[in-house]
């Protein structure tokens, strides 16, 4: 498993890169490309990974991604970007155009996960989302940037206006279903697990 909050963690990577894409990749998205790489063999298609903190930042993430594309693209003959709009409000794609990459279409990946089209038709306002890195990462990512820990009176001015907290799950998990229900819990919401698998990430890692 690649550590996800290293300052850049690489798996695989072909020094000479004849016939091989790249995949710049946040680090929440480690685990599932791996795993769908080992499914499916792509054995053509080497992995990155930036700090999945970088979302606490997304201001950072397109100058991130600037860097590792300008750092491998001469060693690859493809790279692409496993990263979707990620709240920097359009620059990352401008940036990518400008540097002849393609990346993963859709806003975050909440919705390529559940599949853009059908994450758009739901027109969800009041839920709060977590996926399978998420749930493992609570504390991380949520609970104690958020100041919870230390400050639980903060909880209904964050997530007053929500009414339930959508577990999208990659995989079929007992242990991570139990522990996205305390989450839920925890943030006073009702609870609801879709079963999303890779949605949109395995259409367009499987087009590379």
């Amino acid at each position: 498993m690649i550590p996800a909050d290293r300052e850049l963690t690489e798996a695989g990577l072909a020094p000479e890169g004849r016939g091989r894409i790249l995949l710049i990749a946040c680090g929440a998205l480690a685990r599932e490309i791996l795993d769908l790489k080992a499914a499916n063999s792509w054995t053509h298609l080497d992995l990155t990974c930036l700090p999945a903190k970088l979302h606490l930042y997304p201001e950072k993430i397109t100058e991130a991604v600037t860097e590792a594309v300008t750092r491998h693209r001469d060693d690859y003959d493809g790279i692409f970007v496993v990263y979707a709009d990620c709240g920097t409000g359009g620059l990352l794609e401008a940036r990518c155009r400008d540097l002849g990459v393609e990346m993963v279409a859709g806003p975050h990946c909440y919705s390529f996960f559940e599949g853009n089209a059908t994450f758009a038709a739901r027109d969800e306002f009041t839920a709060f989302y977590l996926t399978d890195f998420l749930v493992r990462q609570f504390d991380a990512f949520v609970w104690k940037p958020m100041g919870l820990d230390r400050h639980p009176e903060l909880r209904d001015m964050y997530f007053g206006n929500y009414e339930k907290l959508v577990y999208q799950a990659q995989t079929d998990d007992p242990a991570l279903d139990a522990k996205a229900r305390d989450c839920a819990a925890r943030l006073g919401l009702a609870y609801e697990r879709r079963l999303t698998g890779y949605g949109d990430l395995a259409t367009a890692l499987s087009a590379l």
